[in-house]
């Protein structure tokens, strides 16, 4: 069955900043890192994967976002409610959860030293060990990134992804396995925590639906589940 689309973009009611966090930050405080397809938003590819289509995506926005991919190129699509038209291959989808502070005791970490780009080569190897989501050589631009070092060596980090206007989401979260069981995850959410909200920020943050230690986590440190979503992975349809 074909799918099909409004021609023109139907009004809607405004969104809350995180229905749609990425179009959020694209069109708010990282509009620096945008690049653009029609109305299709994504940041710079070597900053990091994230794009986000329209909240009313037409077929021409999906067209847009196939520019962007390129041929039999594949792009990460995060949230719910988003019908995927024909043709469209899904590589990906998985359920995530997305959690806002509502009682986070925010304080900052003595331990803790703000990471810069001469700790990118660290931070990549500790990311590409424990996998807390994509991280890339430019993604430190997004905000700030605190990390503990035990004997010289990074062992945990956390920092500022996606940042909507009046809001900041934390992201790569991580510790080394043989540095866990030790709350450095939770110190560093702590500390990143309390310097969005001395911006007069809320900190915000996503995982996946089935990361039940990350969630549970989370819980114990003041977050609450706002909704559920989804990360899916999409390739453009093949030429014919």
């Amino acid at each position: 069955m074909t799918q099909s689309y409004a021609t023109e973009p139907a009004p809607r009611a405004p969104a809350h900043p995180l229905d749609n966090p990425a179009r959020s930050a694209l069109t708010g405080p990282h509009a620096r890192f945008a690049e653009k397809s029609g109305r299709v938003l994504r940041y710079d590819p070597e900053v990091t994967p994230w794009l986000a289509l329209p909240d009313d995506p037409t077929e021409q926005d999906w067209t847009d976002l196939a520019a962007f991919a390129g041929p039999d190129g594949t792009v990460p699509v995060l949230g719910t409610g988003l019908e995927v038209p024909d043709g469209w291959q899904t590589v990906h989808d998985i359920p995530g959860v997305q959690l806002v502070d509502v009682a986070v005791d925010a304080v900052p970490e003595p331990e803790a030293v703000r990471l810069t780009t001469a700790d990118v080569p660290q931070m990549l190897d500790l990311v590409a060990r424990t996998r807390p989501g994509p991280f890339l050589a430019r993604t430190i631009e997004l905000g700030t990134y605190l990390g503990i070092r035990r004997e010289g060596r990074l062992v945990a980090l956390a920092g500022e992804r996606l940042h909507p206007t009046g809001w900041t989401e934390i992201s790569a979260v991580c510790t080394d396995p043989d540095q866990r069981g030790q709350g450095l995850a939770g110190r560093l959410v702590r500390a990143v925590a309390a310097g969005i909200k001395e911006r007069g920020e809320t900190p915000f943050l996503h995982t996946g639906a089935g990361n039940t230690n990350a969630i549970r986590l989370y819980e114990s440190l003041g977050f609450e589940l706002r909704r559920t979503t989804r990360f899916r992975e999409v390739r453009v349809p093949r030429l014919p």
